[in-house]
């Protein structure tokens, strides 16, 4: 069974960037692989989504052209790039990996597997 975890989180002022890592251990990461974050006090929102045989990716409208998913095929990793960062994205950022089915990958049901999450702090 495939286990995620996340990596990269930290403190940045607004304007800046980081880089987020979502590395897969047991079986490899296969079909989707989500981005979720959640701020405090709110419930968990989709930030981006990724499908691995096809390379597609989507993104929540808030992040759009701040944000980018890639993969890297030697680590088995998926990375999260954020730049231009908002004090509104401070949030725990989650991974998650799910098979291909009919639910929505902005979908938190989507996911099968989940990451511990990683703190992201974005001062003003």
């Amino acid at each position: 069974q495939v286990q995620v975890m996340e990596s990269g989180g930290g403190q940045v002022r607004a304007g800046g960037s980081l880089r987020l890592s979502c590395t897969a251990s047991g079986r490899a990461i296969r079909f989707y692989v989500g981005w979720f974050r959640q701020a405090p006090g709110k419930e968990r929102e989709f930030v981006g989504s990724f499908r691995w045989d096809t390379g597609a990716t989507y993104y929540a409208d808030s992040v759009k052209g701040r944000f980018t998913i890639s993969r890297d095929d030697s680590r088995d990793t998926v990375t999260l790039q954020m730049n231009s960062l908002e004090p509104e994205d401070t949030a725990v950022y989650y991974c998650a990996s799910g098979p291909l089915s009919t639910i929505s990958p902005q979908k938190l049901r989507a996911y099968n597997t989940w990451g511990p999450g990683t703190q992201v702090t974005v001062s003003s």
